[in-house]
């Protein structure tokens, strides 16, 4: 039995553009089964519809067609089931003004009927650095702090299926660390664990599989290390201040002033260096490396260009409800109770 299922899952929209009375497709036909203790990772640029997946997974929101399951519980006719399975963490920092830490959390055990939750409490309290905050009001915590408290309240009732949406967006190292030891813990221990980050170099190491989403489609769906192994050789990496060649500047992935170039054979090599010195750019630096996953991730997502934009628009009634925005749209998933419509 599959942790999570997206079965032939499509998703549309009142559109704000397109022909009057036409949908916006947010997700189309997305085909996705994770198994049982997989940390698995879902991957996509901004607007490819994870946010989407996440509030479909989570109950938030409706799919037009298809069908969502959490080991087994459907997500809309099963919900109560469903959503004690899941643990969710939100991108957005939300809390509680009016608790201590501690206080939250047995809140948050009693949403799905648990009581006497302290030693668990007590143990994630520890394992994510929370032990000497427990008794300091929310709004007194640091942003860093709170999002330890997200994590704890996605734990709080021992789901066996774990969401984490950019879990590690704007916080320290030290924080990163922190979470990354305990869910891979709790990963070992047969909890599954689904992803999202624009942290590519997370997601390479830490998920054994991982599916790339982009319009609304999947558009590559592997292991990791296949899809390490099937990148494209090594990648030219050195640094210069001056502009490169159109030639060169249209292959580029520039940061700053660093400039990585895919790099097939030898010959590439040649030819690219060759257009740097006519080219008269001072360069420093100069390595070779391995591709990465972001260099996989930039292949794939250039290799499927998005179809033109009228296609994603189709004609018909628009539904009732509104687009989620980019990031998250699964805020109020950490405070909705077992028993909630």
């Amino acid at each position: 039995m599959s942790a999570i299922s997206f079965q032939s899952v499509s998703k549309s929209y009142p559109s704000p553009r397109g022909p009057a009375g036409a949908t916006f497709l947010a997700l189309d036909g997305v085909q996705l089964d994770i198994e049982e203790g997989e940390f698995f990772g879902l991957l996509g640029p901004n607007g490819a519809g994870k946010t989407t997946m996440i509030s479909i997974l989570a109950g938030l929101t409706r799919a037009t067609s298809g069908r969502v399951t959490v080991l087994g519980s459907d997500v809309q006719t099963d919900y109560a089931v469903a959503r004690r399975k899941l643990g969710v963490v939100p991108q957005e920092l939300v809390f509680d003004p009016f608790f201590n830490v501690r206080e939250a959390l047995r809140f948050q055990s009693g949403y799905f009927g648990i009581k006497n939750n302290d030693a668990w409490i007590d143990e994630l309290l520890d394992s994510l650095g929370l032990a000497d905050k427990a008794g300091a009001n929310m709004r007194q915590l640091s942003g860093g702090m709170k999002r330890r408290m997200l994590v704890a309240q996605a734990l709080v009732h021992k789901p066996p299926v774990i969401v984490l949406d950019e879990p590690t967006a704007g916080v320290d190292v030290e924080l990163r660390q922190t979470l990354w030891h305990f869910v891979s813990k709790l990963n070992k221990q047969g909890h599954t664990v689904l992803l999202t980050t624009h942290y590519l170099e997370e997601a390479e190491a830490l998920c054994g599989r991982i599916a790339m989403l982009k319009t609304g489609r999947i558009v590559a769906l592997d292991r990791t290390s296949a899809l390490l192994k099937a990148a494209s050789g090594n990648v030219l990496r050195f640094k210069t201040e001056g502009v490169l060649p159109p030639a060169l500047a249209a292959r580029a992935r520039v940061t700053g002033t660093v400039v990585q170039l895919p790099a097939h054979n030898a010959l590439e090599i040649e030819q690219y260096l060759a257009a740097v010195r006519e080219s008269g750019l001072v360069v420093e630096d100069v390595e070779m490396r391995k591709a990465d996953l972001e260099d996989v991730f930039i292949d794939i997502m250039n290799r499927h260009s998005p179809s033109q934009l009228e296609e994603r628009f189709s004609a018909g009634p628009p539904q009732a409800e509104t687009a989620p925005p980019g990031g998250s749209a699964v805020r109020a998933a950490t405070n909705v109770g077992a028993t909630s419509a």
